[in-house]
């Protein structure tokens, strides 16, 4: 007996909102990182002391909404078109 493709929609639905929210999560610490190390205040900087201090609990709230924003936006941008 095959499932059936109403159970497994919702599922699909949830795994793609994480997926998207993840990435845009990844967008935004991978930007701060590369923010950490331009030529200015770059130097002498350790790998360690920029994830001490890009990882913190201001940065990871402002990821969350913004990706939730980022979400919805590009939700209603595929349903739109």
């Amino acid at each position: 007996m095959q499932p059936d493709q109403k159970d497994r929609r919702p599922l699909a639905r949830i795994s793609r909102a994480l997926i998207e929210v993840a990435f845009i999560i990844f967008l935004f610490y991978s930007n701060l990182l590369m923010g950490e190390f331009n030529r200015i205040s770059g130097h002498g900087k350790t790998l360690a002391f920029a994830f001490s201090d890009i990882f913190t609990v201001t940065n990871f709230s402002i990821a969350i909404i913004a990706a939730m924003i980022g979400h919805a936006v590009f939700h209603s941008l595929r349903k739109w078109l």
